[in-house]
């Protein structure tokens, strides 16, 4: 693994703790991780506000700040936080992260390197222009494609903001020093940014949270689910790209099939009105780190959703988390899609139409009937997070990414374009 000591870092990453959604937990521990090594590591971040789309109230009227966690010197700007997502609200959003971070960059000195957490593009454009003006290694890491996001997420003006973000996200590419991608169906799509291949690089995201440790049954009965009745539970952000939906119709086709929706979001309200009065269908505040993954491990199907159109764009960072759980996966989801790719890939869940609620209670019914089945798919989850998703092989290919970009860049082949 690759030393960082004495190195001072910049990490751009809107996200960041206390966030614990998303691509927040990946930001923090990549920089805690960072300065355990002993390099300076400082984060321009945002103000925490997601998956709830509201600043957390500890930030509001805050305008800049510093605080240092775990060793990391954390600078956080002021930014717009829409609290309904269309394509001109989320453009005023990145704006105002825009011209506030780069109004105000971190008082540090000059970093070794600058990394940036993607799908900020404000944050892209940011990093870049740093990495530039120090005359260091730039390197983004690609969570989220927000071209493709624009198009397939939903979001009211889409189609006419997708041109706009992926000439934006081309930009911020194509100054990289490497490309880290989190799923290899993003290659292609980065690379027809003008990206060589031979500058992206696969660094997968891990599993963050620690393994259950409580009973099950301990768990279902504090939370009222009782015993025997299929729980199916979808955890994180609700959002458009989500398509929640679907889990909203599954519960008024079956009632005897419990739904809980745990998390927040900008949908969370219209999906409580499209299901009010539904007995079986339940929503949860986001559980807190030390609860958390005893809550995924109670149900007895957790849920990935996404919209129909949700192709290549991203792949849903509570996989890891489902994954560590140990019980079955059912995605509904489209087949061609990376996320489909990674829940048969690992051989914990399975993969069903999306938008379709009969295709989704007849894969959850299937799992009810055979327990024993059930538990075997769901085994396997913890298995594939040792074999490729632990913390330490996550993080050590991110430093190993770092490492290759501060010792320079690959040679570019002849005849490659600039």
């Amino acid at each position: 693994m690759p030393d960082h000591g004495g190195r001072r870092l910049l990490l751009v990453s809107t996200n960041y703790a206390p966030e614990q959604a998303g691509i927040g937990p990946y930001a923090t521990q990549i920089a805690e991780h960072l300065a355990a090594e002993g390099a300076e590591v400082h984060v321009l971040a945002g103000m925490p506000h997601y998956p709830a789309w509201r600043t957390d109230p500890a930030y509001r009227g805050v305008w800049r700040t510093e605080e240092r966690r775990e060793g990391v010197l954390l600078h956080r700007r002021r930014h717009t936080v829409p609290v309904r997502q269309t394509a001109v609200r989320r453009a005023l959003y990145e704006a105002s992260i825009l011209a506030h971070s780069l109004a105000a960059p971190p008082r540090a000195g000059r970093p070794d390197a600058v990394l940036a957490q993607l799908p900020s593009l404000a944050g892209g454009v940011v990093g870049a222009r740093l990495a530039r003006k120090h005359g260091v290694p730039f390197v983004p890491v690609v969570q989220d494609l927000m071209g493709a996001a624009a198009a397939q997420s939903g979001i009211r003006g889409g189609d006419r903001a997708a041109a706009a973000a992926g000439r934006v996200e081309s930009y911020v590419l194509r100054r990289a020093t490497l490309v880290g991608v989190i799923h290899e169906t993003f290659v292609d799509k980065v690379a027809a940014m003008g990206v060589p291949r031979e500058r992206i690089r696969l660094v997968p995201n891990w599993s963050h949270v620690a393994r259950p440790s409580r009973p099950r049954a301990e768990t279902r009965a504090r939370l009222g689910w009782a015993e025997g009745r299929t729980v199916v539970l979808h955890s994180g952000n609700m959002g458009l790209k989500q398509g929640l939906e679907v889990l909203v119709e599954a519960a008024r086709q079956d009632p005897a099939v419990h739904i809980v929706l745990m998390g927040d979001g900008n949908q969370r309200e219209h999906l409580r009105s499209l299901g009010a009065g539904l007995p079986n269908l339940h929503f949860l505040p986001p559980a807190d780190e030390a609860e958390f993954p005893d809550v995924l491990a109670a149900a007895d199907v957790l849920a990935v959703t996404q919209r129909a159109s949700v192709l290549d764009m991203s792949i849903p960072s509570k996989l890891t988390s489902y994954f560590a759980a140990g019980r079955p996966v059912v995605a509904s989801v489209a087949e061609q899609g990376g996320t489909a790719a990674e829940v048969l890939r690992s051989e914990a869940g399975v993969q069903v139409p999306p938008e379709n609620p009969s295709a989704l209670l007849a894969a959850v019914r299937k799992l009810a009937e055979d327990p024993d089945a059930a538990d075997a798919l769901g085994s396997r989850g913890p298995e594939y997070v040792d074999a490729h998703l632990s913390r330490e092989a996550g993080l050590a290919r991110i430093t190993g990414l770092l490492g290759e970009a501060l010792k320079g860049p690959p040679a570019r082949p002849r005849g490659a374009r600039t």
